[in-house]
């Protein structure tokens, strides 16, 4: 049992509105890497502070110290003038400070009610659950945050959005003095973005102290007031969200002028035949599907969370049953009733949420880019270890995935490298991918890392590979792709060549009925 460290402050309520939150030169290192060096900033209530920069700027290593994960190894955090020491996470909770991570700290097991008071149940004198206060407290978050959700339904039931809402329900219960958001709104519809950043200004009316991360720039200059960017962990500047531009920002992030992205794309414009053709496909979440696919071209799929998106590509890799309809890959018609099959034939996928579907997280680089050729690299009983690792070398060159080692463990790495790690192993020499599915491959990834992985999707269409790309940011697929196929409600609304795709026309399809 972690004991109580007698010096954090726990009186949330101390200092009232007039408590800042101060970083003093915080530094924090890792084996072959310096996380934060001497990063120093201040928060004032009242206000929504982003923390911006990169995936590997730092931003997550900052928060965990701030949430009691992990000791800084150099400088102090003070809330109200007064320095808190956090030996563990009870104890930054105790301080007044919740960090709202993009990994969901829940248990699906349990129901809303108990998620929302996980590890604080109320408590009477003789050990009994407070079960009329908690129902009535948790009736009321859910009121006030305009969701239909019943507390007592289990949180695994729930759809990924409105669990990422609990988990901010937990904080909101807690009354912290200081809410940090870790890319809160990447699994949220338009209509909960809107109550969430309707809550966050209530907090800052409230006095409380917002520290808010997003690769998503129109978000930060809609709610922040200021902006703290960090570059390889340092911090780079401190600027008010007001006096600033994304030209500025990026720049600040990256270290360069990227530019416009999109234009200078090196694209493919020799599209080939018929790769794949899909023929009135239906299965239980999707209703008579039909589009192809040729050699070299990108498709990409748009539409509003739950529109079918996801469960076309699921279908047609062999993760879902398909009732009717046909799939039809290089003339031959398929119907595969196992991942593994749809491997075998050339497709691969890279999965929506990358951690838990598309990796094995705690396994090392190496491990993930070698997990499905693994059968060609025995020697005997035993993996032929220089073919593992020159494998390795040529993905980690090929795609510039910023690792110290091989063997570091890939929950380690950024968002931005993990899905790099992903796309060089279904792209090595000893498969035959020729179809590639990328379900939101640039989710929680900055600005630069974006760019990157646009132009490897374009590289891959020059190669002849056949790319399926879906996306929740709009501005992306209507640049990327040269196909856009619009969704709703597990229907096809409506299909648009690049050059005549806006956002109201995309957005106008993906609404109907």
């Amino acid at each position: 049992m972690t004991e109580v460290n007698t010096s954090v402050n726990t009186d949330r309520n101390a200092g009232g509105k007039g408590m800042a939150l101060e970083v003093d030169n915080i530094s924090k290192s890792f084996p072959g890497v310096k996380a934060l060096q001497n990063v120093s900033f201040r928060a004032e209530p009242g206000k929504v502070l982003a923390l911006l920069g990169e995936n590997g700027a730092g931003k997550s290593t900052l928060l965990k110290v701030l949430s009691g994960d992990i000791k800084p190894d150099e400088g102090e955090v003070r809330i109200g003038g007064v320095p808190q020491k956090f030996d563990a996470p009870v104890q930054a909770i105790q301080a007044g400070i919740s960090v709202i991570y993009q990994e969901r700290q829940l248990v699906p097991s349990m129901s809303v009610l108990e998620n929302i008071y996980c590890g604080d149940l109320p408590a009477t004198k003789a050990g009994f659950l407070k079960k009329k206060e908690m129902r009535q407290t948790a009736e009321r978050i859910i009121q006030e945050f305009g969701l239909e959700i019943d507390p007592f339904e289990k949180l695994g039931r729930l759809s990924t959005a409105h669990q990422q809402m609990v988990e901010i329900m937990k904080a909101y219960r807690r009354d912290s003095q200081i809410i940090a958001f870790d890319e809160p709104t990447a699994s949220l519809t338009d209509k909960e973005v809107t109550i969430l950043f309707d809550l966050i200004q209530r907090l800052k009316e409230q006095g409380k102290i917002i520290l808010y991360v997003s690769h998503r720039l129109a978000e930060i200059f809609q709610i922040t007031d200021e902006i703290v960017v960090l570059k390889d962990g340092r911090m780079v500047k401190q600027l008010k969200t007001a006096e600033t531009n994304e030209a500025e920002l990026i720049k600040a992030m990256v270290g360069r002028d990227i530019g416009d992205t999109y234009s200078s794309l090196k694209r493919n414009d020799k599209m080939g035949d018929v790769l794949l053709e899909v023929n009135n496909l239906t299965t239980d979440a999707v209703h008579d599907v039909s589009f192809k696919l040729r050699r070299g071209e990108i498709v990409g799929f748009a539409g509003l969370v739950g529109a079918g998106r996801t469960e076309v590509v699921r279908a047609i890799f062999g993760a879902d049953p398909i009732i009717s309809g046909e799939v039809i890959l290089d003339g031959e018609k398929v119907n595969f009733k196992h991942p593994k099959d749809a491997i075998d034939a050339g497709i691969a996928l890279c999965p929506e949420d990358r951690k838990e579907q598309g990796l094995i997280r705690f396994r090392s680089v190496q491990d993930n880019v070698c997990l499905p050729v693994f059968k060609k690299m025995r020697k005997g009983l035993i993996l032929d270890r220089k073919k593992q690792e020159a494998l390795t070398e040529k993905a980690v060159e090929k795609y510039s995935i910023r690792t110290p080692t091989f063997e570091k463990l890939v929950v380690e790495l950024s968002g931005g490298n993990q899905q790099k790690v992903i796309l060089g192993r279904w792209t090595s020499e000893l498969l035959t991918t020729k179809l590639l599915i990328l379900d939101e491959p640039t989710k929680g990834i900055d600005v630069g890392t974006k760019a990157e992985i646009y132009q490897i999707l374009c590289d891959l269409a020059r190669e002849g590979k056949g790319v399926i790309f879906i996306s929740s940011e709009l501005p992306e697929v209507i640049n990327i792709a040269d196909t856009i196929i619009v969704m709703h409600n597990g229907h096809i609304t409506g299909t648009l060549a690049r050059e005549d795709a806006t956002e109201e026309k995309v957005m106008s399809l993906a609404m109907l009925d």
